[in-house]
């Protein structure tokens, strides 16, 4: 089992940046490949980033490529996704995501394990 949990959502203005973290218990959080995903109210959820388990690939959903980057700090058992230049679209809940054998990053079913989301609002 794995348990994640986001934090470091809230309120922020266009332009503005935040640091959303996602901590993961166990001790194989190293051998999972991690994902971020974000639901706007009345919308799908949606892909947002994805890392491989060793770190060495990302991959990121067009609308936010160049402004969000994916990374993870093994030691800490974290996965981080830093959001600059926000925009009021990027609002949603936000959703970390453990895969343990991934095959499309982007696909939420892949996904085996999520946390509880984190409400990112931007306003204009």
């Amino acid at each position: 089992q794995v348990q994640l949990v986001e934090t470091g959502g809230g309120l922020v203005q266009a332009g503005g940046s935040l640091r959303l973290s996602c901590a993961a218990s166990g001790r194989i959080f190293s051998r999972y490949a991690m994902g971020w995903f974000r639901q706007a109210p009345g919308k799908e959820r949606e892909f947002v980033a994805f890392i491989r388990s060793s770190g060495g690939g990302t991959l990121y959903a067009d609308s936010v490529k160049g402004r969000f980057t994916i990374s993870r700090g093994v030691a800490e058992n974290t996965v981080y996704l830093q959001m600059n230049s926000l925009k009021p679209e990027d609002t949603a809940v936000y959703y970390c995501a453990a895969d343990n054998a991934p095959r499309n990053a982007g696909r939420a079913n892949d996904y085996d394990y999520w946390g509880q989301g984190t409400q990112v609002t931007v306003s204009s």
